[in-house]
Order: structure tokens, then C-alpha cells, then sequence
């Protein structure tokens, strides 16, 4: 039988991106402390002794109130973004939308860097979670934009028009008839702009000071080997939960689409 050769190059690519993320539950149930084959049996003591953490349970509540604030503070501003971007034409509307995409391209590090810069210099403020959120928030602007843009263009307009005809507001039509309809992309947005703080590092790195986060506390770890198999343990239900919030994201965007009537063209799963 003959093998389309692109079929096992598909094949190869995914062994290739996702074995090492296979490799976090196989060593975090491990009963040995060395990273490495034969494995030794089945534990979950190392799941045990990161609950027992208290610098771990501290870094784990600093990255819930970055990620919860700087998800919402991020999805507000993108529902002006797209609501302005899909609605309305204005002048030089294509390059203000171009600078507030940039930092979707634009290497962490450069962000990190020039974060710190206008931190200490110019606003002269202490680094804190505080400075975190803000970095957080021009981080994940751009991916809750691209999901709200989806939403907002994909939205009749004719329906505004009758509840404008019917006597509603502006403000009353966009409150009762826009926002219920897109609400599944404000969700979708909000999710993966929580995703993307949850697991960010370089930013996190340079703004926060002596407040640990998970990813920071994750990277001082691995300078002892026998942390490893608790930060396999802690690797792992960062897996499962990156899975469970994209998941419901793409629910919430297949969603709404399809109330929108419009064709589904692709999405994150």
C-alpha cells in the first residue's frame, strides 16, 4: 500500500511538536527522581509534595490575579478595538490598528526590555505584580482583537438598523442587541487572553520584581535537580488546564458563529 508522503511528514511534525509534552505525565508519575529511562514505577507523591508548597502556592496566586486582571482589562479594551476596526471607517485607521497588532510579532524579550525601561525611568514606579498586569495587558491585546474581530464582522448589521428604526439608542441597540450576540467571542477572547498570561515568562521576568510567578518560579527551579519530578507534577496541570481553557474558548467561538449564521472558516482546535 503506498504512503502519501505528506502524511508522514504530518505525522512526524506532530510526534515532533508534542512528544516532549507527552513526556510531562510519563515522569510526573514516575517514582524516581531522575529524569530518565527505565522508569521506576508509579507515584503520585510528587503531586503531593507541590501542594504542600508554599512558594509555589504563592507564585500560583500572583499568576491567577495578573492572568484574571490582565484578561479582563485587555478583553475591554478589544471590544472598542474591533467594535471601532469592523463598524466604522476613519482616517489612518489601517496604520492604528497595524502599531496595535505590533506587539503580536514584535520578540517578548524587546517588550520586556522597553517595559522596564518606561517603568523605571520614565514612570518611576516599583516593579509588582502592578507592572506585570500592564505588560500582560499590551501582550495580549492583539490575540483578543484578532478573536473580537471575528465576532463583529461576522454581525448583521441589519439587525442594529431595525432597533435603531424600532426607537432604541445607540447605546441601548449596541447594550441589548451587539453585545448579547458577540458575547461568545468576548469569552473566547478573555480565555485566551488568560491562557497567554498564565504561561508568560519573559515579560513576567523582567516587571516582577521580587514577586514570584509561576513561570518565573518554575525557571528558578530547575537549577536543583531534585525538583524536577514536582515541577513535572506542576508541568502537568498546566497542560490540562491550557487544554480545558482552549477548549471552552473554541466552544464559545464555534458558538458564536454559528448563532451569527456565518461560515466557520477555522479556529484554535
Amino acid at each position: 500500500m503506498k504512503i502519501p508522503s505528506l502524511k508522514i511528514y504530518a505525522i512526524a511534525y506532530l510526534i515532533f511538536l508534542y512528544a516532549p509534552i507527552f513526556l510531562l505525565p510519563l515522569f510526573a508519575f514516575n517514582d524516581g527522581t531522575i529524569i530518565a529511562f527505565p522508569l521506576k514505577g508509579f507515584t503520585t507523591d510528587w503531586f503531593a509534595k507541590m501542594a504542600e508548597n508554599d512558594t509555589l502556592r504563592h507564585a500560583l496566586s500572583n499568576s491567577l490575579i495578573i492572568a484574571l486582571t490582565s484578561s479582563a482589562g485587555a478583553t475591554i479594551f478589544a471590544i472598542f478595538a474591533a467594535r471601532a476596526s469592523t463598524r466604522y471607517r476613519f482616517k489612518g485607521k489601517g496604520g492604528i490598528m497595524g502599531l496595535i497588532l505590533l506587539p503580536m510579532v514584535l520578540p517578548d524579550i524587546l517588550m520586556g526590555m522597553s517595559l522596564l525601561l518606561v517603568m523605571l525611568e520614565v514612570l518611576k514606579v516599583n516593579l509588582s505584580i502592578a507592572t506585570v498586569i500592564l505588560g500582560h495587558v499590551i501582550i495580549s491585546l492583539p490575540y483578543a482583537i484578532a478573536v473580537l474581530q471575528t465576532a463583529f464582522a461576522t454581525l448583521d448589521q441589519s439587525l442594529e438598523e431595525a432597533a435603531v428604526d424600532l426607537g432604541e439608542t445607540r447605546m441601548s441597540t449596541f447594550r441589548l442587541i451587539v453585545l448579547p450576540l458577540v458575547m461568545p467571542g468576548i469569552i473566547s477572547a478573555f480565555l485566551i487572553s488568560f491562557t497567554i498570561s498564565l504561561d508568560e515568562f519573559i515579560v513576567a521576568f523582567f516587571l516582577a520584581g521580587n514577586q514570584p510567578t509561576l513561570p518565573t518560579y518554575i525557571f528558578s527551579q530547575l537549577r536543583f535537580p531534585s525538583a524536577i519530578p514536582v515541577i513535572m507534577a506542576l508541568g502537568t496541570c498546566l497542560v490540562a488546564a491550557s487544554i480545558l481553557l482552549l477548549s471552552v474558548a473554541e466552544f464559545f467561538r464555534r458558538r458564536g458563529v454559528k448563532r451569527t449564521g456565518a461560515k466557520d472558516t477555522g479556529g484554535f482546535l
